[in-house]
């Protein structure tokens, strides 16, 4: 394991138990305009792409124009149900506060839906601002714009940049911005899921618990995490 001067989180299904969720209130408005379809195809298209790419992948799979109403009301059920579910990944919360480095979110998601989310587990303080989103770059994930963006706007080369991801566009996303990738497979939504298989990209480590973060890296954690 290399040393690393930043620590990149993604947000959902990382930092956030929200995936599943998100999964779910998709199938169902999706299905609402005759579209249909289930969780396997909504891991495989829509897991670590932002709102438009997912609108994008709608039309041309599907040929249809969602209505302009379909965002807006999506969000706001999306948000409703996060107020009531969201929960944070056990471990993540005490992994951060003992990182010895810098770190940052860089998600997929809106800024208003990271900012509330967020909110809602209480992990707010924890980032400050450095939190990054599609929005601020050209093409999202799986292109590297995003986590290179956060790397500049952090000062730290991409090569000392250790991204945490869950999604295999996330980690297409950070191995093409020249990081070093570990894929975090303990969210509800991974349950099943393949990791290995033709086509699918290969991340440095995988660990299922933030338990398990720092068995490699014992030096990235601080002596007193209470400092």
């Amino acid at each position: 394991m290399s040393d690393f001067d930043l620590v990149i989180f993604d947000c959902d299904g990382v930092l956030i138990d929200s995936e599943l969720i998100s999964a779910h209130m998709l199938v169902a408005e999706l299905a609402k305009h005759d579209v249909h379809v289930d969780l396997s195809y909504v891991a495989r298209h829509f897991l670590g792409r932002s709102y438009p790419v997912v609108i994008s992948q709608i039309r041309t799979e599907f040929g249809l124009e969602l209505p302009p109403e379909f965002e807006t009301d999506y969000r706001a059920r999306l948000l409703a149900a996060f107020d009531s579910e969201l929960t944070e990944m056990p471990g993540v919360r005490a992994t951060i506060e003992a990182l010895a480095v810098p770190c940052c979110v860089a998600t997929s998601s809106s800024p208003p839906r990271v900012e509330r989310a967020l909110e809602i587990v209480g992990m707010t303080g924890l980032f400050g601002t450095n939190i990054f989103t599609a929005s601020e770059v050209s093409h999202g994930k799986p292109a590297p714009d995003l986590f290179l963006h956060a790397a500049a706007r952090m000062n730290t080369p991409p090569a000392r940049c250790l991204v945490i991801e869950d999604s295999f566009n996330g980690i297409r996303s950070g191995l093409a911005a020249g990081m070093e990738v570990w894929q975090f497979t303990g969210g509800s939504h991974m349950d099943g899921v393949a990791l290995d298989g033709p086509g699918l990209p290969v991340p440095q480590r995988r660990f299922a618990s933030f338990d398990d973060f720092y068995h490699p890296v014992p030096h990235l954690r601080k002596t007193d995490p209470a400092a």
